[in-house]
């Protein structure tokens, strides 16, 4: 297998740790996490490298992509799996929280898109998986504000995939149910959920998409991943 290069958004836990630990065997892998200790310690323990980016700043996400490609050349691969919680009323959350949630999954995920898709275009190829939620397609009470901002990236990246013109760039999406990660974790009592996937059975579905090659059809634009731990 030919080594390639691969950028994991989110790389320091979760879904996406699980996408770099697979790809890190084989390729050289890049994860980005906001927190300098948690990309360290999950750089160390996949062996592979990592950088510092705030994925809401425009500026940290061009630096952070450029640096990969003066390490290891032309990106192969972006997986974005990074994603800000914001669960509960909209009228219950602080403003504070409301734009933090906007900046990470709105911008961010324009931001990083938009730097990725900048050299795929000018290398003529890669892939980009863009990690969505279930919810997207299915209201759930409880979580308007996270529901509206991971459907922005949803929008974007089918726009997106349409944009290209060509299957050498891939813009693709899965739409995983509740998985067993930190964010998940995170969500409380009231919106836990007693049957979700394994972060590292969904990492396999976005890995073998990140590897698919530029005459493999009939795959970007696509919801490749819509289920939850029952199916």
């Amino acid at each position: 297998m030919d080594s390639r290069t691969f950028v994991v958004d989110g790389g320091t836990s979760g879904l996406g740790m699980e996408v770099a630990r697979i790809l890190a065997a084989d390729h050289r892998v890049v994860i980005l996490g906001n927190v300098a200790e948690e990309v360290s310690r999950a750089r160390d323990e996949l062996g592979c490298d990592g950088l510092v980016c705030d994925m809401s700043r425009s500026e940290q996400v061009r630096d952070a992509l450029a640096e990969t490609t003066n390490r290891y050349g032309p990106i192969d691969g972006l997986a974005h799996c990074a994603a800000m919680w914001a669960g509960g009323k909209l009228e219950d959350l602080s403003p504070e929280a409301i734009r933090r949630a906007i900046e990470v999954n709105v911008l961010g995920t324009a931001y990083l898109l938009h730097e990725a898709l900048l050299r795929m275009r000018e290398q003529g190829y890669g892939n980009i998986v863009y990690v969505s939620a279930l919810a997207t397609d299915v209201p759930r009470p409880g979580i308007p504000l996270y529901r509206a901002t991971k459907s922005f990236g949803t929008s974007l990246v089918e726009s997106l995939a349409e944009a290209q013109g060509t299957n050498s760039i891939k813009v693709m999406e899965i739409h995983p149910g509740p998985m067993h990660t930190r964010l998940q974790e995170r969500v409380g009592a009231d919106f836990l959920d007693t049957v979700f996937a394994l972060p590292e059975q969904v990492a396999t579905e976005v890995v073998r998409l990140l590897l698919l090659r530029s005459d493999d059809l009939y795959v970007s634009g696509q919801r490749v991943l819509r289920a939850d731990g029952r199916w």
